[in-house]
């Protein structure tokens, strides 16, 4: 049993915030002789190495004993925090955005050992050198220069995602943009909180087909008689295409976005892919500030539409 709970306070010490330091040994000894009844409970038949202690607990964090789970809590949930990037924003409006390259960066914070997780959103949109002409605020030589594991280190957060490049496939927005931040010379700004449960932190990128929500307040707007790349759902919901990822997938054009649902190769039963010419203009924007979002499985994001989501759905 010592044994397991050195192997408890091991993982504690890996997970938690390098600017509280000192006081880390105390809280990870805390925190084991809280758990160190929930891990013979959960976790007696498993041998301690390669992480497979700190699996049991993530997996079994539902179970476990309210001491526990505030230990856990007070040792990691509460001291891994976002920079706060939203406390001043200011709208702007964009336009003429149709295949105009972009990327997005996130900064992901919360509890990695129950997956409640979070992360501040920035977007690179009129920024890098953008203009109408080059339809490019994501230069490609500039995103491939941005590391994750040093603005990790920079940040002090979880992990740091790069989302992109890609491309908007919708005609205009206005959008409340917070904080500008460089990113190893990749200029974004805040324009989002994303609720993150449940997230891969090794490949926040997997999970197609699963719905996300995220807190803001733009606008999203697509022009009558331009084409909408949507999905519907097997419950009735209409899906429409926000931006069309090129940095998993560099061969995705445009162009190649009509094609699409002969490359979808994981859609769930009873969904389909479709392209439809817009009889009004379509405005996305959340009534309650909560929207929804979902990849697909090349991990193109869609935005829910219909009643609380949109004017009306396509």
């Amino acid at each position: 049993m010592k044994k397991l709970i050195l192997v408890l306070c091991a993982f504690l010490l890996a997970q938690a915030h390098p600017a509280i330091a000192q006081n880390i040994l105390i809280d990870g000894l805390k925190a084991a002789r809280s758990c160190a009844g929930d891990i013979r409970k959960h976790c007696s038949g498993i041998e301690p190495g390669d992480g497979r202690i700190r699996a049991c607990i993530k997996e079994k964090f539902a179970e476990l004993s309210p001491d526990c789970k505030d230990a856990l809590g007070e040792l990691i949930a509460v001291r891994i925090e976002l920079p706060n990037d939203s406390e001043k924003v200011e709208l702007k409006h964009f336009e003429n955005l149709r295949a105009v390259q972009y990327a997005e960066i996130f900064l992901i914070a919360g509890n990695p050992v129950s997956g409640d997780l979070r992360a501040n959103v920035y977007n690179t949109i009129g920024l890098n050198g953008y203009n109408e002409t080059n339809k490019d605020s994501s230069p490609n030589a500039v995103v491939a220069k941005v590391n994750p594991e040093t603005l990790k280190k920079q940040y002090e957060v979880l992990g740091v995602h790069v989302n992109g490049p890609k491309l908007w496939m919708l005609d205009w927005i206005d959008v409340p943009v917070g904080t500008e931040r460089d990113f190893n010379g990749l200029m974004a700004r805040w324009v989002g909180l994303l609720d993150l449960k449940g997230i891969d932190l090794k490949d926040p990128s997997a999970g197609g087909y699963r719905t996300t929500s995220i807190e803001r307040k733009t606008k999203f707007g697509y022009l009558k008689g331009r084409p909408a790349f949507l999905i519907d759902d097997a419950e009735g919901n209409t899906w429409i295409m926000k931006g069309m990822n090129l940095g998993l997938n560099p061969t995705q054009s445009y162009e190649t976005a009509k094609d699409l649902g002969s490359r979808l190769k994981k859609l769930p039963p009873g969904w389909k892919f479709r392209v439809a010419v817009l009889p009004e203009d379509l405005v996305l924007i959340p009534t309650t500030g909560i929207a929804e979002i979902m990849p697909d499985e090349l991990f193109n994001v869609y935005d829910k539409t219909g009643p609380g989501y949109s004017n009306y759905k396509p």
